[in-house]
């Protein structure tokens, strides 16, 4: 019989499980506060999914163009989530993303300059300004440098290469969360008053994808145990360009940051395909006018914004087409061709990161020769439902969540560059959601010991096993699973037949079985991470399966079109229900207020007059 008393145990108010710029910017807040504050991070401090996010951070800054504000911001983000995104989300984005780069500045982050000596900023798919504030291609690697010299100087505790494994609860609140060690295979039981979720996405449920090994839902999945809601998690956004080429790196990330500095897609006719797939619509609503809208569909090879500037979707989807038609590239993606349209010294210098990557992993100069790239499993638009205010789970007191984990802004599409203002802006609402929640709550909560016991023997089972799954073998056959059924292109038989095979594939993953000790032991590790990733996966393929439309990432072959008299009011809700099984409910949309729904809905001309007139105050 274990006996708790001798775990590891240590006490704090507020945990972070997450140290990407999500976690690091809710811990700063927490710590500023006053809370006793720690993050638990799955590897160490500074390797985390923002770093690739490479081309900038999306906030009407106006430094390269002073038509932009709030509001355009606005009315993008709303346009690109194709009217699924939090209204409410949506507006704190974009009115507080300006205060919160300002501050990174603040904090000593070193972006490029315009030659007046401002931040500056470039364009990015589905933004109508230039709006990316960025440090050439390493905006990411920036924030988190910056977020973790500022922040270890607030006094909060950092658990590294520490796995969070269960919320520990009293009822439905937080009062814990029991973590272990990876070096040691020991457990460590942590009590707090709040938890806040900072975890990522769970992109290695796919071979090819930009994720790296800690990206396993596990945020996601830790909330939907412990009673919280899934939302709009069948909104999985492949980014069009990651390498193709050689397999050992297929799937990285290739910045939108090439396109956005000049780089042209072609397919293998030399074609600049991506003309042949403007919507309609799109361009209409997403051209500065009627004008420009009408040269990009004449294939206008000079219009302002270049159609590979499209949303992510689009573009994914027009390269994917192409292959499938066999004008791909000799391995399978299109190619990328900056080289014949901007100088050498410019794409050094603007474009550092992927100078050495090609260069290093695919032997190729991009100042000479074009890229290959193809579609890439990079980001989650859905994740676990909270308020928007205060970031607060819904049905989970005391449980937070934000960044890339938690759902609401992005709805159907994120904007490229969204991602990281997404971290800063929604980081701290959640550090002063869970502060304000903590200061009002007195004791904490008391989890019962049986309750850790029984949380312990299930991450120990796999090492208790005679014989059983191997949990490498179990991962490999789910991307396989994921990868065939719920791709870029879904339908209604291919999800049914996903369904089926989660159901088997679920049985296995209970009769894993981990060599070896406990001591940095990868197979035991790998089995936990099964666990998230079955229910993850699970809830991207019922929702996907049950959203009979095509909206933004969510591509059904058999829906083509959009359904916006129906799928169009409401988000799709993944919950546990009372009898351990997933279900899945419609949430009826309310109406959005009417102040942001004139800014979202409004032509480009009426939204400038209404700014001009100051009916929108910006």
């Amino acid at each position: 019989m274990l006996d708790v008393s001798e775990l590891q145990t240590v006490e704090h108010d507020v945990v972070i499980i997450g140290a990407g710029g999500a976690g690091l910017r809710a811990a700063i807040e927490c710590s500023a506060h006053g809370l006793d504050t720690a993050i638990v991070c799955k590897s160490l401090l500074g390797k985390a999914h923002t770093v690739m996010a490479e081309g900038g951070m999306a906030a009407a800054l106006r430094n390269t163009d002073e038509r932009d504000n709030w509001a355009v911001h606005f009315r993008d983000t709303m346009r690109g989530s194709k009217f699924l995104g939090t209204w409410r989300m949506a507006e704190l984005h974009a009115k507080q993303a300006p205060e919160r780069v300002k501050e990174l500045e603040d904090w000593g982050a070193v972006f490029d300059r315009t030659q007046s000596g401002l931040i500056n900023q470039r364009n990015f798919g589905g933004h109508r300004f230039p709006r990316l504030a960025h440090v050439g291609d390493r905006t990411g690697l920036e924030l988190i440098r910056t977020l973790q010299d500022h922040g270890v100087h607030q006094g909060f505790e950092v658990y590294m290469e520490c796995k969070a494994l269960n919320l520990l609860q009293e009822g439905n609140a937080v009062g814990g969360v029991l973590c272990l060690w990876k070096d040691s295979g020991r457990f460590m039981r942590i009590k707090c008053k709040a938890v806040i979720l900072a975890t990522g996405g769970g992109g290695k449920m796919w071979r090819v994808t930009s994720n790296s090994w800690e990206y396993t839902g596990d945020g996601a999945a830790m909330a939907y145990e412990a009673g919280g809601e899934l939302m709009d998690i069948e909104f999985t956004q492949f980014h069009p360009t990651g390498m193709v080429w050689p397999p050992s790196v297929r799937g990285t990330l290739v910045t939108e940051g090439v396109r956005g500095e000049g780089g042209h897609l072609r397919n293998s006719d030399g074609e600049r395909f991506m003309f042949r797939y403007i919507p309609d619509r799109f361009a209409s609503e997403t051209a500065d006018t009627e004008e420009e809208a009408a040269r990009w569909l004449a294939g206008d090879k000079e219009a302002r914004r270049p159609p590979e500037l499209l949303t992510r979707d689009v573009v994914a989807r027009a390269i994917y087409n192409e292959v499938k038609a066999g004008r791909g590239s000799p391995h399978g993606g299109a190619f990328l061709d900056i080289a014949s349209n901007r100088p050498p010294d410019y794409i050094q210098r603007k474009l550092p990161s992927m100078y050495h990557q090609f260069k290093e992993l695919a032997e190729v100069d991009i100042t000479k020769d074009a890229m290959e790239v193809g579609p890439t499993l990079h980001y989650f638009m859905g994740g676990i439902r909270v308020d928007a205010d205060s970031q607060e789970a819904t049905g989970v007191p005391g449980l937070f969540a934000c960044g890339e984990c938690s759902a609401g802004l992005h709805g159907a599409n994120r904007l490229g560059g969204n991602s990281l203002s997404d971290l800063i802006v929604f980081g701290k609402l959640a550090g002063d959601g869970a502060a304000a929640y903590v200061k009002g709550l007195g004791a904490g909560p008391s989890v019962a010991d049986e309750d850790v016991a029984a949380a312990v023997r299930n991450a120990t089972a796999p090492l208790n096993r005679t014989d059983g799954e191997n949990p490498f073998a179990l991962h490999d056959e789910l991307c396989e699973i994921m990868g065939e059924h719920v791709g870029i292109y879904r339908t209604e038989e291919g999800l049914g037949a996903g369904l089926d095979k989660l159901v088997g594939w679920r049985e296995k993953i209970k009769n894993t079985k981990a060599h070896a000790s406990s001591q940095y032991n990868a197979g035991w590790h790998e089995a936990l991470d099964l666990q998230s990733m079955a229910i993850v996966s699970e809830a991207v393929a019922m929702a996907a399966k049950e959203r009979q439309e095509s909206r933004g990432a969510h591509s059904r072959a058999d829906y083509e079109l959009e359904d916006k008299e129906h799928w169009g009011k409401r988000n799709l809700i993944i919950s546990r229900g009372d009898d351990g099984q997933m279900e899945l409910r419609h949430y009826e949309r309310p109406a959005p207020p009417e102040h942001l729904a004139k800014v979202a809905f409004a032509s480009v001309e009426e939204l400038d007059a209404m700014v001009a007139s100051g009916e929108v105050q910006v």
